[in-house]
Formats: structure tokens, sequence, C-alpha cells
């Protein structure tokens, strides 16, 4: 058996402890129990291993997007994302042709179809677009907007092999409620972005089900006294559950602080909705088409909008813990069982217990990634 020798390790229901825990296979075999297993790595002081990172909000990384059609570009992103401590992630798309989306959808169905074992895994596809609002159209590009309709919907269900897990739309937009209705029936995870909407459409739409919303602040309505919006929709519904990018460019570390003082515990979620220039070096990149200038820290347009961040999943983390001083297994739940949670696999994984996929990150004191285990077997080490 494999596993960990009196670790500091954050186990479900009983915090950071210190603990023996031991794999068997792809799951957890004990926790607590006095046996012998072959040490993944030796801990060293203030390291400590965590639930593996879900990331349900990212278009690229090291070169490589979603959108890009290729088996080979997944697989570039999923050997990228497992060096940030991702185990698990949903590949996204954006407002593209109909014939690129569905060229992408494909490629990520034949990748999930080869099972393959090095690298995170990709548990679905984040459908982000083509039903979005053009008075918030971020850097997707505008002229490939549709209008939501469950009839345009199932050819890229069909095409992504049942696999698109969230959608995210404009729920003001003539034919979302149709779709909404169509999509929580289906089970998957509506969410509501690139959005003009005001309190009384998210109020609709939460009645037919819409449960999330991408990248709160960013991309939406904003909050206003006598118009709360979007924004502040999503900060007063408590069912709804909040996406943050938290690179503290998108939304600042008081507004950070706003989300999760407002919301329960369980309906925040760290994104990286990063671009694929994570990963790799300032430079221009390109996204949907558009060029981008990646300059600090910072993916922008040509016109000085927001493309995507560059942020990695345990800077996330690192972010919210030190800046916003939120305690820290608060903010792990945010990047792993919160996610779990909203696209259904929280029985499966997001947490370290006894039974779950065997989905660890060894983190140092500085939240660097020292290894990243997905299902038992070791995917990074630095």
């Amino acid at each position: 058996m494999k596993g960990f020798k009196n670790a500091k390790i954050y186990v479900e229901g009983k915090g950071i402890i210190e603990t023996t825990l031991a794999v068997e296979g792809e799951r957890v075999y004990s926790i607590g129990e006095d046996r012998e297993v072959e040490e993944y790595c030796k801990l060293q002081e203030g390291w400590i291993v965590v639930p593996g990172f879900i990331d349900q909000h990212i278009h690229g990384a090291l070169g490589s997007d979603a959108m890009d059609g290729t088996i080979e570009d997944i697989a570039r992103m999923s050997q990228a994302v497992a060096k940030e401590g991702t185990t698990c992630y949903l590949p996204t798309t954006m407002t593209q042709s109909v014939e690129n989306i569905c060229t992408a959808l494909k490629s990520i169905k034949d990748y999930m179809d080869e099972k393959r074992t090095e690298g995170s895994k990709v548990l679905g596809v984040h459908l982000e677009g083509p039903y979005i609002s053009p008075n918030f159209i971020g850097a997707q590009p505008e002229e490939y907007i549709q209008k939501p309709s469950v009839e345009s919907f199932k050819k890229y269900e069909e095409v992504s092999g049942n696999n698109i897990r969230i959608v995210s739309l404009a729920p003001e937009e003539e034919g979302s409620e149709e779709l909404i209705k169509y999509l929580v029936e289906k089970g998957i995870l509506v969410s509501l972005g690139h959005t003009n909407s005001k309190y009384s459409d998210v109020e609709k739409a939460f009645a037919a089900g819409a449960r999330n919303v991408t990248h709160t602040f960013n991309a939406q309505k904003p909050l206003h006294h006598r118009e709360i919006g979007t924004v502040g929709s999503a900060l007063l519904i408590d069912e709804l559950n909040c996406e943050l990018i938290c690179d503290t460019i998108h939304v600042s570390v008081p507004a950070i602080r706003l989300v999760i003082k407002s919301k329960p515990a369980d309906k925040v979620t760290l994104i990286t909705d990063s671009m694929r220039a994570k990963h790799l070096s300032d430079g221009e990149y390109e996204l949907g088409g558009q060029p981008v200038i990646v300059k600090d820290g910072e993916a922008r347009l040509i016109n000085g909008t927001l493309a995507g961040s560059v942020l990695k999943m345990n800077h996330a983390v690192r972010n919210v813990h030190k800046l916003a001083g939120i305690e820290l297994t608060k903010v792990l739940d945010m990047a792993s069982i919160n996610p779990a949670r909203n696209i259904g696999v929280d029985k499966e994984r997001g947490s370290i217990k006894v039974g779950k996929y065997a989905d660890f990150v060894v983190l140092d004191e500085e939240f660097e990634v020292v290894m990243t285990i997905r299902d038992g077997n070791v995917i990074y080490k630095r």
C-alpha cells in the first residue's frame, strides 16, 4: 500500500490532523490506522496534504486551449494544471462558430474516452456561451452569440457525448427559461454569466433551476442600490454558488472578502478561468481568434478588456488565505469539495475520506505544489 505516515492531512470532518493514510489502488483505504505504507514522499516541516483541487472553469494552459480542437491540446492542459494541484477539471469552451464549438466538444469527448492516467482528469465540459448577452461579452466574440435554444443545445450535447456539466448563459435572453429547464432535467448545472440580468431575471432563472454564477463580478450587471443586478442577486440568494477568480486582478481583495462574508460556506468556488498563456511567459497570445497581450500577470485584449487569467489554482488558494485572511480549511473547500458538489461528483471526489478516489496535493509552507496525486498515482512531482 502507498500513502502518508504521520503526516498533516486535511481529512473530511476532522480538519487538518496528524495521521497515517493508506491507499489501495485508486482509492483511500484507511485513515488513522497504524499500518505500514510506502510513502509517496516524506513531508517536511510546514507541508500538508490536502484534497486535489477541482477547476470547474478553465480555458487553457501551457500554450493550449480547449477550443483548439485536438486531443493533444487537452492532454497538454491536463499535464499543465497538475503542476498547480488540480486533479480534476472542466475544459471550458467559449462563444464561437457552431463548427468550432463542435470540434472542441468532440476533441474533449475523444480525450475522455481514452481514459488516460497521466495528468489531471477531465470530468466533462463547461460550455461558456454562445448563449450570452451582447451587453456583457467580455472577451467573447460578439458575432458568434446565439439565442438560447434547446434544439441548438441538443447538437452540442450529442457531439460532446453527453459530457457537458455546466452551461453559462444569460437568463434574460429570449429562450433561456426553456433551455434552463431542459438543462436542469438533464442534471446539468446552469450558471448565470455574461449577462445583463436584473434581480427579476435572476429570480426567474433561479426558480427554473439555475444554481451557479459565472466568475462573479466579471461580465455581469453590477450592483446598484435601485437595481441590485446580477452581482447583488448572487450575493442575496443563498443557494446560488459564486465562482471567483482570485488573482486580485479580476476581483479585489475586499470584494473577495465581501462575497465570502455574504455567502454560505459551501457556496463559493475558486476558479482560474485561465487562458493558454498560463505556465508561459508574458507576450502575445490568442483567445477565440482575438489577440491577447499578457503582461505582468494580466491577460487583456487590445482594447484593454480582461481576457481570462494566468492564475494557478494553488495561488488562488494562497491569495484567499493570506491576503483575504480566510481560514485555510474553508479556502481549501472552495477549491475542492465545493466544486465537487456543484458538478455532482462529491460522493467520489473533493475531500479526503475512506472510499473516495485518492486525489491529493502536497503543499509546502508557501502554498507551492510539491506533489499531485490523482486516483492514487503521482501525476506531478517537482
